[in-house]
C-alpha cells in the first residue's frame, strides 16, 4: 500500500541542538498510530513537521508522494491537526470556531459570512454532538468555556474539516476518562457518525501510555530520536519504560 505521509531522514535544529534527528517515518491509509515520549522528546515538533507548520532543516516531507511544501492550501486541508494549545479564536462563538475547520474548502466571502453571523448550523450541530459537547453551547463564546469544553470544540472543528489524516498533540489532556474513551472510539475505532467524514488515519501524541491498546502501531521518541516503531502486538513494556528514563 502506498504511503499517505512520509518523513524522509528529517532533522530539525534549534541552535546547536537537534529537536528531531534522522526521522524516517511512513504512514499508510488506515493506520492508527500512537506517539509516545516524555515532555521535550520532540512529539510536538514531529506533528508540526508532519503538517507543514515547521519545515525540516534536513530531509523532506511527502504527502501522497508530493513535497508537502509544494501543496496548495486546499490540498493541505486534507491534513487536520488538533494542537496542544487548541488555537481557538476567543472572540468567536463555538459555531464560528467549528466552521473555521471548513475554511479550506470555501472562498473569502464564506469566511466573512462566518465572521459576521452563524452559518451552516446543521453541520456544526452534528460535529458538536459527535465531539460530546452540549448543543446549547453552540452560540456561546469560546472564552466562556471550560478547558474540557474547549478541547471538544477543537475536536468538532477537526471533524468539520473533513481531513484524511488526523494529527493530534495530546488531545486527551483536559478530558475526563469517559470522554477520553468516546474520543478514542471516534478516531481510533472509527465510530460512524451520520454526515461526517471521520479521518481514517491518525497519528496521536499521548501523555498516557495506558491508552495505546486501542491503536494499531506505536512510535517511541526520546530526545528527538526514533527509538522504536512497532505494531501494537510487538511493543514491550520495557521499551515504553525506557522512553521515560534518563540516559
Amino acid at each position: 500500500m502506498k504511503a499517505l505521509l512520509e518523513l524522509e531522514n528529517v532533522s530539525v535544529k534549534s541552535g546547536n541542538e537537534f529537536r528531531l534527528k534522522n526521522i524516517q517515518l511512513s504512514i499508510k491509509v488506515g493506520e492508527k498510530i500512537a506517539l509516545l515520549g516524555e515532555n521535550g522528546a520532540g512529539k510536538s515538533t514531529l506533528i508540526s513537521v508532519a503538517n507543514g507548520a515547521i519545515y525540516p532543516d534536513i530531509g523532506k516531507v511527502l504527502w501522497r508522494g508530493k513535497l508537502l511544501s509544494c501543496l496548495t492550501n486546499r490540498q493541505r486541508n486534507t491534513i487536520g491537526t488538533i494542537w496542544q494549545d487548541l488555537r481557538l479564536v476567543e472572540e468567536l462563538s463555538v459555531a464560528q470556531n467549528i466552521n473555521i475547520g471548513a475554511l479550506g474548502r470555501h472562498n473569502l466571502l464564506w469566511a466573512l459570512r462566518n465572521l459576521l453571523s452563524t452559518i451552516s448550523m446543521d453541520k456544526c450541530l452534528k460535529c458538536l454532538e459527535a465531539a460530546g459537547l452540549e448543543l446549547k453551547l453552540l452560540t456561546s463564546p469560546v472564552a466562556n468555556l471550560s478547558g474540557g469544553q474547549r478541547q471538544r470544540v477543537a475536536i468538532a472543528r477537526l471533524l468539520r474539516q473533513q481531513a484524511e489524516l488526523l494529527l493530534a498533540d495530546e488531545p486527551f489532556s483536559s478530558l475526563d476518562p469517559n470522554l477520553v474513551n468516546e474520543v478514542i472510539q471516534l478516531f481510533v475505532k472509527e465510530r460512524t457518525v451520520e454526515s461526517i467524514n471521520i479521518p481514517s488515519t491518525c497519528l496521536i501524541s499521548l501523555h498516557r501510555p495506558d491508552l495505546i491498546q486501542s491503536f494499531t502501531r506505536v512510535i517511541g521518541l526520546k530526545q528527538g530520536e526514533l527509538i522504536f516503531d512497532h505494531p501494537i502486538q510487538e511493543v514491550s513494556q520495557s521499551e515504553i519504560t525506557s522512553l521515560y528514563k534518563e540516559k
